[in-house]
C-alpha cells in the first residue's frame, strides 16, 4: 500500500512541475512579445523565401501597412526598385553560397511606405537557424531626422563653399587682373623707354596672369555652377582639366555613356567625393597621374578614381580615418551609397563610390 501512495505523490510533483515550467513559458512568451510590440523600431521576421512571417506595431506606424496586409507577403514589398526586383536574387545566392553582404553587419539603406513615399532607414539584420529552417529578424530605424539634419549641415557648408569661392571670383581675381594691368602698362613704358628692368616686370606680369588663373579655378572648384547647367559629366570633366592645370599632374576623365544625373544634390555630392579623393592623391598619395570614370549599370551610378601614388599603407597610423576619408564616406552614406578605398592594381589608390539611380516613378497618362 505505501508503494501505491507513492505514485499518485510523485505524479502531482510532476504535474505542479509543468505547470510551472509552462507558466514560466507563457510569463516569458507574453514578455518578449511585450518588448516586441512596444519597441520604437520596427521588427520584422521572414522566412528562408523572404515571406513576411511577423511584424510589430512599429512596423504598422512605419509603413502604413496593417499586420494583416504585411504578414504572407514578400518582403520586398517594402523596397523601392532597384531592390525589389532583385531582393529574391539576394537571399538565394546566400543561400548558394552563405557569403553575408548584411546579415550581422547592418547597413543604411532606403524603404518604401504604402503610399509611394521612399525614405532612408538603418537596417540591421540576424539569423536564427531552426529546425525547420532558419528565420531572418530585420530591425529598421527610421532615420529620415537625421539624414535631413546631416543634409542642412552639408547644405550649410556648400553656402560656405560657394560664399568662399564667389568671394575670390569677384574679389581677390578683379585685384589680381586690376595689378597685372598697371604692372603691363608700366612695362610697356619701360620698355619703350629701352629700360633693362622691362624683362624683369614682364615676368611679373606673367606670374600675376598665373596666379589670376589659379585664383579663377579654385573659384570654379569652390562653385561648381556648371552642375547646374551642363549636368555632372561636365562639371567632373572641368575638374580635371583645371586639376591638371594647377597641379601639372595628369588627368583623365572617361564616360562612355551619358550619365544623366537630375537631381542636382546628388551631382553636387558625386563631385565633392571626386574633388576630396583627386585632392588626397596628390597631398598625400603623391601621384602623377590619376583617372576618372562615371558609368551607370544595374541602377547604380558608379564614380571611380584611380591614380598612381604610393597608396595606403596597411600600417599607417589612423589609415581609414583620416577627414578626407570620413568625408567622402559620409557624403556616400547621405546618398543611400558605399564608397570603399582600397590597393589599385597599378600599386595606388582607387576610390569608388556606388550609389543608388532611383528614377522617379512615372504617373500613367490619362486616356
Amino acid at each position: 500500500m505505501h508503494g501505491k501512495l507513492e505514485e499518485p505523490e510523485e505524479m502531482r510533483a510532476l504535474l505542479a512541475e509543468l505547470n510551472h515550467t509552462r507558466d514560466a513559458l507563457r510569463d516569458s512568451e507574453e514578455r518578449n512579445r511585450g518588448i516586441v510590440e512596444t519597441a520604437v523600431n520596427a521588427i520584422i521576421t521572414i522566412n528562408e523565401r523572404g515571406i513576411i512571417e511577423s511584424v510589430n506595431t512599429a512596423t504598422e506606424r512605419m509603413f502604413g501597412w496593417t499586420k494583416e496586409e504585411m504578414i504572407g507577403q514578400n518582403i520586398s514589398m517594402l523596397m523601392p526598385e532597384p531592390y525589389r526586383g532583385q531582393h529574391d536574387s539576394y537571399l538565394e545566392r546566400y543561400r548558394r553560397t552563405g557569403e553575408r553582404k548584411i546579415i550581422g553587419i547592418g547597413r543604411e539603406t532606403v524603404a518604401v511606405r504604402k503610399d509611394g513615399s521612399v525614405f532612408p532607414m538603418d537596417l540591421s539584420i540576424g539569423e536564427v537557424p531552426l529546425a525547420g529552417g532558419r528565420v531572418f529578424t530585420g530591425i529598421i530605424r527610421d532615420i529620415t531626422e537625421r539624414k535631413d539634419l546631416e543634409q542642412k549641415i552639408l547644405e550649410l557648408s556648400e553656402e560656405e563653399q560657394r560664399r568662399i569661392g564667389q568671394d575670390i571670383h569677384d574679389d581677390l581675381c578683379q585685384q589680381l587682373s586690376a595689378i597685372g594691368c598697371l604692372a603691363q602698362v608700366v612695362q610697356q613704358k619701360l620698355r619703350h623707354a629701352g629700360n633693362e628692368d622691362a624683362a624683369n616686370l614682364s615676368e611679373v606680369v606673367h606670374l600675376v596672369s598665373q596666379a589670376n588663373a589659379r585664383a579663377r579655378e579654385m573659384s570654379r572648384g569652390l562653385v561648381p555652377v556648371v552642375l547646374e547647367s551642363e549636368g555632372l559629366m561636365s562639371a567632373l570633366g572641368e575638374l580635371t582639366n583645371g586639376t591638371e592645370k594647377i597641379f601639372r599632374v595628369s588627368c583623365r576623365f572617361w564616360c562612355d555613356k551619358p550619365v544623366l544625373v537630375r537631381d542636382n544634390k546628388i551631382a553636387v555630392q558625386l563631385y565633392r567625393i571626386a574633388q576630396e579623393a583627386m585632392g588626397n592623391a596628390i597631398k598625400h598619395s603623391h601621384a602623377d597621374r590619376i583617372e576618372l570614370s562615371l558609368s551607370a549599370a544595374d541602377g547604380q551610378i558608379v564614380l571611380r578614381i584611380r591614380d598612381n601614388g604610393v597608396g595606403i599603407p596597411d600600417h599607417a597610423p589612423g589609415r581609414g580615418t583620416g577627414l578626407g576619408l570620413l568625408t567622402m564616406t559620409h557624403r556616400a552614406k547621405m546618398l543611400g551609397g558605399r564608397l570603399t578605398v582600397g590597393p589599385d592594381e597599378t600599386g595606388g589608390t582607387e576610390v569608388v563610390c556606388s550609389v543608388p539611380l532611383i528614377e522617379p516613378t512615372s504617373k500613367p497618362s490619362a486616356p
